[in-house]
C-alpha cells in the first residue's frame, strides 16, 4: 500500500493522538499560511495594521 493512499480512518492511533494532543500538523499549517501571508504583505510594504510604509 502506498503511503499516499492512507487515509486517517484506517489509522486509529492517529486519530486517538489528536484527541490526546490536538491536531498539530494542522497547527502547523494554520501558523505557515498566516506567517506567509505576514510575509507578503510585509515585502509588498504593508504594515500590520493596513498602511503603508512609514515616511
Amino acid at each position: 500500500m502506498k503511503t499516499d493512499s492512507i487515509r486517517t480512518e484506517e489509522l486509529p492511533i492517529y486519530e486517538s493522538l489528536i484527541r490526546e494532543r490536538g491536531d498539530v500538523v494542522e497547527e502547523a499549517r494554520v501558523v505557515a499560511e498566516e506567517t506567509q501571508h505576514q510575509m507578503t504583505e510585509a515585502l509588498n510594504g504593508l504594515t500590520p495594521t493596513g498602511r503603508g510604509p512609514s515616511s
